[in-house]
């Protein structure tokens, strides 16, 4: 089973990300469990605006497109920046909605039996708000949600330090992120053995 990380970091490689440090307590877990896990920072890469698969003049995003259809899981992995998902995230939906109108050979729309779940951190409050848009916006593309299928890190409201700063409240965040990826590989797994039919015309 293969699982993708998209971290929709406003900060470019090689800057620490504190959301990537997060994602890889859920992307560890999911190695244990038997998953190839592999990770994506979109900001590095020149992901065009539009709502295509393939914006075409040197757009990057085909490649992750490819990775997408090769992942039965997906993290989509997102500061909270003014109570709201990153633009980088915003950007990332916008390209995956153009799944909608592909099927596999079947058939079914090609995020039928993939499931997905977030991964937030900020120094200001709204995680749950970042969490509803996006497995919202995942949920409209196709993709499973399974409960509890979301960790986030924060230390309420107003501004503070970043998660690589401030050990406090990383043991609730880490068990809830491995809670996060055993949720994710059991439902992929339960939808691999039994998966969703041809949505009736």
């Amino acid at each position: 089973m293969k699982a993708l990380v998209v971290n929709c970091t406003l900060k470019r490689s090689p800057d620490p990300s504190n959301t990537h440090a997060l994602a890889e307590v859920v992307g560890h877990r999911l190695i244990e469990l038997g998953c190839d896990v592999e990770y994506v920072r979109a900001v590095d890469l020149d992901i065009r605006p539009g709502v295509v698969s393939d914006a075409g003049d040197g757009d990057e995003w085909p490649a992750v497109h490819r990775k997408l259809l090769g992942a039965q899981i997906l993290i989509v992995a997102s500061p909270t920046w003014v109570g709201r998902p990153s633009s980088v995230a915003q950007r990332v939906l916008e390209r995956m909605s153009a799944l909608m109108s592909e099927q596999d050979h079947e058939g079914r729309p090609v995020a039928y039996n993939r499931v997905a779940g977030v991964v937030v951190t900020g120094n200001e409050d709204g995680a749950h708000h970042v969490i509803s848009e996006i497995t919202g916006a995942l949920g409209d593309i196709g993709y499973t949600i399974p409960g509890q299928s979301w960790t986030y890190w924060h230390l309420g409201p107003g501004p503070g330090p970043d998660y690589l700063d401030d050990e406090r409240g990383h043991e609730w965040a880490h068990r809830t992120g491995r809670t996060m990826a055993a949720n994710l590989y059991r439902t992929a797994y339960a939808l691999i053995a039994h998966p969703l039919d041809v949505p009736e015309q």
